[in-house]
């Protein structure tokens, strides 16, 4: 996903978003209606425990009622007498709409003197008082909001737990909604290996028609790439038949030079034939993977070489097995030692290990290739005679051949500018871990 979220958690962050936002909003809606209905029923029943409360300490003595008050405690409301009266402070506006409540449930206490204030702290609490009709003072306390955000968490929690399922049956039916997509997906990096994969059709319409669609494209383009390769093959079998025949007719030309020139103008023609129809094979692939014993086979180019006397030699371990395609990773060292040979009076093979990598280098002594130019011979068709100071021969496709086995074999190939001149061509094969660990 690289650094971004894929459609499945996209999909399923808005899902979560949308639940989250609907829950918050709902939470808020119920606790601001609850909250309205808790205070208008705290003021009723704080307005008949005032009512009775004030009736009980009127009737009493006042030397009885500091006792009296004590007795009308609760755990609820703090009821405590006093003759001392302090200054009303302000009413904040919620305490006042708190007062009118109290005094619209027992309009007795309005012309009592009522008043109301908050104590700030950790457990605030409503303190207040009233009138007596002698003119001493009732005094209250009652807690504000107490246990409401306990409360509120706890339903909060209850409510979670059916936000929570609905999130659980939306990712499941999310990710069963876009499987047919990550089916198309696994499709696309195994076509691009040249193979035909057919993605059965599932989903929703318009995910359906994408499969089709892909299906269909496929199809065409393996089509086309039938038809390629099989053309190629009928050419090159056609174009081989001729050359054959002038390769017999030369035998007629008394000129040795001529026949010589004649000669090696065959010769190249058709090595770039044979490098044409490798390099435009096709994208399937007939060779197997087998395990092949790379340094015998190494070992081999480098004597076919040395019998038509070119200065090649061979520096590696005499067996090392590695599961590849034998034919093609032979073709692919032949070509860089021809490079070698080409650019270069000689070429030194070599092949080592180092963990789980197994490395082939040919190293020659060319005059090397231009730093700012690597990247560009192993493009087809490239050419830099400037680069190499010699007449180069071929259709420049010997390294893109090399550059298509070695990605077969999920290798990596490289050039480089040796310090001591000269180019070195290094091919980078990799070992299953269980090779490695054996």
């Amino acid at each position: 996903m690289r650094g971004s979220l894929g459609l499945l958690g996209r999909l399923f962050a808005i899902l979560l978003l949308t639940v989250l936002l609907e829950f918050a909003v709902g939470t808020l809606i119920y606790e601001r209606s609850s909250q309205l209905y808790l205070q208008d029923d705290e003021a009723r029943r704080l307005a008949e425990h005032l009512v009775i409360a004030r009736k009980l300490l009127t009737e009493q003595p006042p030397e009885d009622r500091r006792l009296l008050g004590l007795q009308l405690t609760t755990d609820r409301y703090d009821i405590h007498w006093s003759a001392a009266a302090p200054p009303p402070p302000p009413l904040s506006p919620e305490l006042e709409r708190m007062r009118r409540q109290i005094i619209a449930w027992e309009p007795s206490l309005e012309k009592s003197g009522l008043w109301l204030r908050l104590t700030p702290g950790r457990h605030s609490e409503v303190n207040g008082g009233l009138r007596l009709p002698d003119g001493s003072w009732l005094y209250f306390g009652m807690p504000h909001g107490g246990g409401k955000w306990a409360f509120t968490i706890g339903r909060m929690g209850l409510a979670l737990i059916p936000v929570l399922a609905l999130l659980l049956a939306g990712w499941v039916l999310i990710r069963r909604t876009l499987a047919p997509l990550r089916d198309l997906t696994h499709a696309t990096h195994r076509i691009g290996r040249g193979s035909e994969v057919i993605v059965p059709e599932a989903g929703t319409s318009d995910v359906r028609n994408l499969i089709s669609a892909f299906n269909a494209m496929q199809a065409r383009i393996h089509r086309l790439i039938n038809e390629r390769t099989e053309t190629l093959a009928a050419v090159g079998h056609d174009l081989r038949t001729p050359l054959a025949r002038l390769q017999l007719r030369l035998e007629e030309v008394r000129d040795s030079d001529i026949r010589d020139a004649m000669g090696d103008d065959l010769e190249e023609m058709g090595a770039m034939l044979e490098s044409l129809l490798a390099f435009l094979g096709g994208e399937k692939d007939p060779e197997p993977v087998v395990r092949t014993d790379i340094a015998v086979s190494i070992a081999t180019v480098v004597d076919a070489f040395q019998d038509h006397g070119r200065d090649v030699s061979y520096d590696g371990p005499d067996h090392l097995e590695m599961e590849v395609r034998g034919l093609s990773l032979r073709r692919a060292v032949r070509n860089l030692i021809e490079n070698a040979l080409h650019y270069g009076h000689r070429a030194r093979v070599s092949l080592l290990r180092k963990d789980d990598e197994v490395l082939i280098r040919v190293d020659d002594d060319g005059p090397g290739i231009p730093r700012e130019r690597l990247e560009e011979v192993l493009r087809p068709f490239s050419r830099l005679d400037d680069a190499r100071q010699r007449n180069t021969r071929g259709l420049g496709l010997g390294l893109a051949i090399v550059q298509k086995a070695v990605a077969a074999e999920r290798g990596q190939l490289t050039l480089a500018n040796r310090p001591e001149g000269g180019l070195r061509a290094e091919i980078c094969l990799y070992l299953p871990r269980s090779a490695t660990r054996g």
